[in-house]
């Protein structure tokens, strides 16, 4: 299966296990529960999609590459000390708590929550030492004397043979302890990764001509060539850097993130020209209706890789207004909850007591772990808590007023921006409609914004008659809308 199926059955297993009784006890116990053994090739996503289960169940995930582990990390260091047998004193060994154990416990004390997932890495890699200690632990979940605390599920994951020659083959035995889920490169589930977490346009669009270079490993005179699905996100991190710092972005650093001599010297030529088409054509001139009639004869005449890349710079510009869009959402939501939940408290507060409840707010959309989107959310708190000291209002009731008319302006900066992208989006298909027709490339911009996270966010939400239209006319699936609130929710009316 791919890593977006391998994720969901992760996910519906976690959440099995740790499904409570009417009496609050796990209904599997732990030493019951086979631990998840996700089972793939290098670099496809196996230790990402943790982070996503576990912010998405609300839990904690300590994570380990067990291929750092020696026996005495993992199983604690042994000490002796004294017990009575039969009335007699004898020296015995025991062990300390070891580190993945106790992890465990300080990421409790750190978050509160007394639930998680322990994953651990390489696991069928692990020294000839500890190898015995691991079998152990997958069928008992102990290290040495210690079992792991309840309420945490473990999931291990792990390179077939013919990617690692560190790998130790697990007998029958062991397996038939394991919930073994098999995982292969997918480029479009890869895809839509890509588009949600910003990975570089070039990138996207490259891959979006040359599918096959997504994933490759292959054994040559000069031994192993490769490329990952972890080289390309790596690559585009560090291009963007390079870009910020107007640094060379040139073949010796494609190189070095895809260890493939013909894609790493394909990729760096694209690249070249995927800059030179993004000053070539105009593009914001094209997303406002106003694209020239040189520029629409250049691009119907132009080879279909170019089209391509013409389609991902449009699809790259429109698409910082889907992302900016969604985050104002983000921020604009649980502030809305939280201002009208204490709606009446503010209104009847003296405005030192209103400030408090502001200030109380912040504090909550923090402990509600919204994480680095909360920023957004406690930095117009902050902007608010200002207005109110500036304009010095004489109660509660104006207090009110200036939050009110602080997140009306916020809203309808949003509000603007729809409209504007909006039609954006129209004059993206007219000029495709009218520069390549309505078969290929319309084909494929459907495609793209359907994969696009924040795109296909904004569509369910405000519609696009065009997207519909060619959706239908194409015969391209359906995409399901998502059940959203109404959007007017954001208003503070």
């Amino acid at each position: 299966m791919n890593i977006k199926e391998a994720k969901q059955q992760v996910k519906y297993t976690v959440k099995s296990y740790l499904t409570q009784n009417e009496d609050g006890k796990y209904i599997v116990s732990v030493e019951k529960q086979r631990p998840i053994f996700l089972m793939g090739p290098p670099g496809i996503g196996k230790t990402a999609i943790m982070q996503q289960v576990a912010d998405e169940l609300g839990i904690n995930l300590v994570s380990y590459s067990m291929t750092h582990h020696t026996r005495q990390s993992a199983l604690g260091l042994p000490f002796i000390t004294d017990k009575v047998y039969d009335g007699k004193t004898v020296r015995v060994s025991e062990y300390t708590m070891s580190e993945i154990i106790s992890s465990m416990y300080d990421k409790e004390e750190e978050t509160g929550r007394k639930e998680g997932i322990l994953f651990l890495d390489e696991i069928n890699c692990v020294s000839e030492t500890l190898a015995p200690s691991m079998l152990q632990f997958l069928q008992f979940k102990t290290f040495g004397r210690h079992r792991i605390p309840d309420g945490w599920v473990v999931v291990t994951a792990g390179n077939p043979p013919e990617y690692n020659d560190s790998v130790r083959e697990f007998d029958i035995v062991t397996w038939d302890r394991l919930k073994r889920i098999d995982v292969e490169p997918d480029y479009p589930v890869w895809k839509e990764y890509a588009y949600r977490y910003h990975i570089h346009p070039a990138i996207i669009s490259y891959l979006n001509a040359r599918p096959q270079d997504f994933y490759l490993v292959q054994t040559t005179v000069d031994g192993k060539s490769f490329v990952t699905a972890r080289g390309w996100e790596d690559l585009s991190t560090i291009i963007r850097l390079y870009e910020q710092n107007d640094f060379p972005v040139d073949i010796n650093l494609m190189s070095q993130y895809l260890q493939n001599s013909r894609i790493a010297e394909e990729f760096a030529i694209y690249y070249s020209l995927y800059n030179k088409y993004k000053s070539d054509y105009q593009i914001d001139q094209i997303l406002d209706g106003n694209v020239s009639d040189d520029i629409v004869e250049r691009a119907k005449v132009a080879r279909f890789d170019e089209r391509l890349t013409v389609l991902g710079l449009l699809l790259d510009n429109l698409g910082n207004d889907f992302n900016t869009i969604y985050e104002k959402e983000e921020t604009l939501r649980p502030l809305v909850r939280e201002f009208r939940e204490r709606k009446a408290v503010i209104q009847g507060a003296t405005p030192d007591k209103a400030m408090d409840t502001l200030k109380e707010i912040q504090k909550r959309i923090c402990m509600l772990n919204y994480g680095e989107d909360s920023k957004p959310a406690q930095d117009k708190i902050n902007a608010i808590i200002d207005e109110v000291r500036r304009s010095s209002p004489n109660s509660g009731m104006g207090v009110y007023n200036v939050i009110l008319s602080e997140m009306s302006k916020e809203n309808a900066a949003r509000k603007d921006l729809v409209t504007r992208t909006g039609s954006r989006l129209h004059n993206l298909f007219e000029f495709v409609k009218r520069t390549f027709g309505t078969e290929n490339e319309m084909l494929i911009l459907v495609t793209e914004l359907t994969s696009n996270y924040y795109a296909s966010n904004f569509i369910s939400h405000y519609g696009c008659e065009d997207y519909f239209t060619y959706n239908k006319d194409l015969m391209f699936y359906e995409r399901q809308k998502e059940i959203t609130k109404e959007i007017s929710d954001l208003d503070m009316d």
